[in-house]
């Protein structure tokens, strides 16, 4: 037996966090503006597809499925041909299993890789206890 999530009302929906991961895209309604992030898994542009191009994006969650239509990949191309890591605002689209993110906007958030390999700052020296000098040492 499936368990079916309820879904709240378009007017429900509350201003989504900056990102949402891909385990809560059951949660707005359907047609939601959202937000997604992720490391760009998949590109595909099929012959048959007039032109749209499916991007699958992955984050610590799972999987998210984004719908470029031409024009905004004429927009956003270098972004989608280049970019390693996606965030992606757009509408929702909800149908039975079937989740999808119509982008709206594609912004290349690949430089933020690159931190994960900056060596971890160097921590703070613990101040060693300050040595008595000859003359106040008691002995």
């Amino acid at each position: 037996m499936r368990v079916v999530t309820p879904r709240p009302a378009q007017t429900d929906w509350p201003r989504p966090p900056s990102c949402l991961r891909a385990d809560q895209l059951r949660l707005p309604p359907d047609g939601a503006r959202i937000t997604v992030a992720g490391l760009v898994i998949l590109r595909q542009r099929p012959g048959t597809a007039k032109g749209v191009i499916f991007l699958t994006l992955e984050d610590e969650t799972g999987t998210v499925n984004i719908i470029v239509w031409r024009k905004l990949y004429e927009r956003y191309r270098r972004a989608v041909i280049a970019g390693r890591m996606l965030r992606v605002t757009g509408r929702l689209q909800s149908e039975g299993d079937v989740i999808h993110v119509i982008a709206e906007v594609i912004e290349d958030i690949s430089p933020l890789l690159d931190q994960l390999l900056a060596p971890a700052p160097e921590p703070a020296p613990k101040h060693a206890p300050e040595a008595l000098s000859p003359d106040t040492q008691t002995g």
